[in-house]
């Protein structure tokens, strides 16, 4: 089987691209701007949020090391897929929670999951995660690649970053990468 793309926006880029490159199977991550409507976005125009475009990750994955399912899983438990264009402090239409499906699916397990989550009662509120077809990428600046990895001391890093990470190890400890 050969590898497979999945792209998904759940807040600030650095954030997801920490958790999904820490998974078992997930060969790269890149983080960059998908879901608006203008070319060629760049950090200043899509933090502005009028280009229509949300900070997001695109990674490659062996689904026979790990599934689509469980990248599904691991993207609705490790945000809050109810909070409309926000994620903690980060706000605006750039931080909105997306799931942007490759094929049909791909389309058909991200609504499923979200139905069998709004059935369970996990969330309070409603669940505001669009589901939409992938249509282009944009990778970030070179700056915003491996953010995390290398500036840990950051304290956006350490008050953000870091709980989303000890989050993902005690949930999804057997598909985590060992160091």
């Amino acid at each position: 089987m050969a590898l497979e793309k999945a792209t998904f926006a759940s807040g600030c880029f650095w954030c997801t691209e920490a958790i999904f490159k820490r998974l078992k199977g997930v060969r790269e991550v890149i983080s960059g701007y998908s879901g608006g409507k203008t070319s060629n976005p760049n950090y200043e125009i899509v933090s502005r949020g009028k280009s229509g475009h949300a900070e997001a990750i695109t990674l490659t994955f062996d689904p026979k090391t790990i599934s689509y399912q469980t990248l599904l899983e691991i993207f609705w438990k490790l945000h809050d897929p109810t909070t409309l264009n926000r994620q903690g402090a980060d706000s605006g239409t750039q931080y909105r929670s997306i799931i942007f499906y490759h094929d049909e699916n791909q389309k058909k397990l991200a609504q499923l999951t979200k139905e069998q989550l709004t059935k369970k009662g996990v969330y309070k509120s409603p669940i505001v995660t669009e589901i939409i077809p992938f249509v282009s990428f944009t990778k970030a600046e070179e700056y915003h690649q491996g953010y995390y990895d290398s500036n840990q001391t950051n304290p956006y890093c350490r008050i953000v970053i870091d709980p989303k990470i000890q989050k993902l190890y005690k949930s999804f400890g057997d598909v985590v990468k060992k160091n």
